[in-house]
């Protein structure tokens, strides 16, 4: 376990310097969250239809934006994956002593920290825009988790999808072909009772629907979840550690 710890801190160090000394990707990504809550969210709010029971729809759509934020910086987390193997970073790593679940876990993990990152602007925005967060301590804590662990999902997934196509140009098609049919086949801007039935079906697969479930209660003053926390996290944590396993046993793949 110490040596698990060691490796995947070291893997985690590396990634959050690469970030630092980069942080391009994270200005470009905060826009769109912008975007969607001053622009979406203020027009969306001024139509009645939503029924979001006693908050308004602004405040309703704010963590379904946070888990948009955390699933479209960690979905194509996969192409930094095959940019390394095509500089020959990966090779390294793979005859180096560490072991293939600390370097997949550690590429999670540091993914997390770029959902923090994003969870952090948004913050900021909602209080800007006077939308009432929940800063009590327990709730801060348990959504940081939530964030680690969703975006530790789609890192996950991002990587099994590069380890399948090894070039930058198919992983680009197939990560648009993803992000926004789970965008919208959750229920981050309208709820699960609004959606036909077989919509309904595939939200409920959908981890992104836990993620946004999970938020909506931890963000949000007085807002309303679904399903029990325990439910949320427990599917949200049975579907990481499905997706390392896979991934572990094909990231030695990616160096063919």
């Amino acid at each position: 376990m110490k040596r698990f710890l060691l490796e995947s801190t070291a893997i985690i160090e590396v990634e959050v310097i690469k970030l630092i000394r980069d942080p391009t990707e994270l200005v470009a990504r905060a826009v769109q969250p912008v975007l969607w809550l001053v622009i979406f969210g203020q027009v969306l709010a001024q139509v009645r239809g939503i029924h979001t029971g006693q908050i308004s729809y602004l405040a309703y759509i704010t963590p379904g934006i946070l888990a948009q934020s955390i699933l479209f910086s960690a979905i194509f987390y996969g192409i930094a994956i095959i940019w390394e193997r095509d500089l020959g970073v990966v090779h390294k790593l793979l005859v180096s002593p560490a072991r293939r679940i600390s370097l997949v876990f550690g590429k999670a993990i540091a993914a997390g920290c770029r959902g923090i990152v994003q969870a952090v602007v948004i913050y900021l925005i909602a209080l800007l825009m006077q939308v009432s967060i929940r800063l009590d301590p327990p709730a801060v804590l348990a959504m940081l988790c939530a964030v680690m662990l969703g975006s530790g999902i789609f890192a996950t997934f991002s990587l099994i999808i590069a380890c399948i196509v090894k070039t930058r140009e198919r992983f680009m098609g197939i990560g648009q072909l993803l992000t926004m049919p789970m965008f919208f086949a959750s229920n981050a801007i309208y709820p699960l009772d609004l959606m036909p039935s077989w919509l309904r079906v595939i939200a409920l697969i959908n981890p992104l629907t836990y993620l946004i479930d999970a938020l909506r209660g931890l963000v949000i003053s007085g807002g309303e979840h679904v399903h029990s926390y325990a439910t949320d996290f427990g599917v949200m944590l049975a579907i990481f550690l499905v997706l390392l396993l896979i991934a572990v046993r094909l990231y030695p793949t990616l160096a063919e």
